[in-house]
């Protein structure tokens, strides 16, 4: 059964809640799409769903979220209806869950919990379990209550299960945080080996590129179009929690490595963008980031919120300011009835708080992905550094490296063989460039 309390303005981080309404994520989604979302969340780990109703709540209640008389009249369908689990699509207090557990003679999962559930069964890699292991760990952590009378047991102190006259809360408490501390070690090997692979690249540099966006927006559909990976797209949310990075050639011959990311959703809870931390850590060191947006659905405006939202969080937290460009793509304008397409296009046109133009696109069906790129590889050029190189007959190496690493914009014959190349070099390999000059005893002008 799916419940989703409707506070009228949607303080869906507010009062009533523990998360408060700073809560990265925190919008303006309707009731309806709320409910939507929420039934594809639970469907997300093949929940059958027997009922979902939307819950007007004037006044959200400490121990129950929901006023009393609703309680009593749920609990009565709850019975009817024989259902074993009652999913509440909003952040619950230890409190507030336990006490509805007990009025409805169920189990009862809030909105962080039924996510975690979801990232716990789509987690493929070693480092995403224990991303999401970590975010669990968090979360159980916050339920441990001193209200929770099982857990106020006193236990004796021998060996490593607690001193003299420990509580099973602390026991559990202290059990939890040792885990909590063991997976923070190993993920901050992981964090290491991605900053080695990042400095081995730099080596041979390629610009990264990386694709958010809200989930099920067709981030995965979209990089699988461009690199030719089959990385799983399904019409579900969360399809795809593991980072995968390809390589792809632009117009330009420029090569760059695309890399898709966890999708992005409203209300997403604060310890799984901590927990997921090191694999956005590629989305901060990207230097273009594709906002994929599913323009197709009604709350897409919310939606981009959502994701600038948790974009903004995730800088501001790591002390990084956001110097990447975003290039936005409507994607799913299969899904846009023809008719709408001109109108679509001059909203495109007038979105003027954008550097450039949004780009229209369908990654099903391919269209608009060719402007994509070379929206791509202007973004990147714009970067790039022009040089005057004098090469001497001799130089035949440097010159075949220049022909196959940068533009050349002209080629000028000298006298005795010599040629003046004036090239356009990526900023990636103008440090190389810059080193195989002075290796032959030559300049460049810029």
């Amino acid at each position: 059964m799916i419940l989703v309390p409707d506070l009228g303005r949607h303080i869906s981080a507010g009062e009533g809640s523990p998360q408060g309404r700073d809560a990265p994520g925190h919008t303006t989604h309707s009731a309806a799409d709320r409910l939507a979302e929420a039934t594809g969340l639970a469907e997300a780990i093949d929940l059958p769903v027997a009922d979902s109703v939307v819950v007007p709540v004037a006044r959200p209640r400490p121990a129950t979220l929901l006023g009393s008389g609703k309680v009593e009249e749920l609990a009565e369908k709850v019975r009817d209806l024989d259902v074993g689990l009652v999913v509440v699509d909003h952040a619950l207090t230890p409190i507030q869950q336990r006490n509805l557990e007990r009025a409805w003679d169920t189990k009862v999962l809030d909105r962080t919990g039924l996510i975690l559930e979801i990232f716990g069964r789509r987690a493929r890699t070693r480092e995403g379990r224990l991303q999401v292991e970590l975010a669990h760990l968090t979360f159980q952590r916050s339920r441990l209550v001193r209200s929770w009378t099982h857990l106020e047991r006193q236990r004796g102190g021998f060996g490593f299960l607690g001193g003299p006259g420990e509580t099973q809360i602390e026991t559990d408490r202290r059990l939890l945080q040792e885990r909590i501390e063991k997976i923070r070690g190993e993920l901050d090997k992981v964090k290491r080996t991605r900053a080695l692979h990042r400095a081995g690249r730099a080596k041979v540099p390629y610009p990264i590129v990386a694709i958010v966006g809200y989930t099920n927006a067709g981030k995965s559909t979209l990089f699988n179009h461009l690199t030719g990976a089959d990385v799983l797209s399904e019409d579900q949310v969360f399809a795809t929690l593991d980072p995968t990075m390809r390589e792809r050639e632009l117009p330009s011959g420029r090569r760059v490595i695309l890399s898709d990311t966890v999708g992005f959703i409203s209300d997403l809870p604060t310890m799984l963008v901590a927990a997921f931390r090191a694999t956005l850590e590629e989305v901060i060191a990207a230097d273009a980031i594709l906002h994929v947006r599913d323009i197709s659905h009604p709350e897409t405006e919310a939606q981009r919120r959502d994701v600038e939202g948790v974009l903004d969080s995730l800088f501001a937290e790591t002390g990084h300011d956001q110097v990447a460009p975003i290039i936005e793509v409507w994607n799913k304008i299969d899904l846009v009835a023809t008719s709408d397409l001109p109108d679509l296009e001059a909203a495109a046109r007038r979105a003027t708080t954008r550097d450039e133009a949004p780009i229209l696109t369908s990654a099903l069906t391919g269209e608009g992905l060719d402007a994509l790129l070379e929206r791509i590889d202007r973004h990147l050029a714009s970067h790039d550094v022009t040089m005057t190189v004098d090469l001497p007959p001799t130089a035949g190496r440097l010159r075949h490296w220049l022909h196959e690493n940068t533009a050349v914009v002209a080629t000028e014959q000298r006298d005795g063989g010599a040629v003046r190349l004036t090239v356009r070099v990526p900023t990636e390999k103008h440090g190389r460039l810059l080193r195989l000059l002075t290796e032959t005893g030559l300049s460049a002008e810029h």
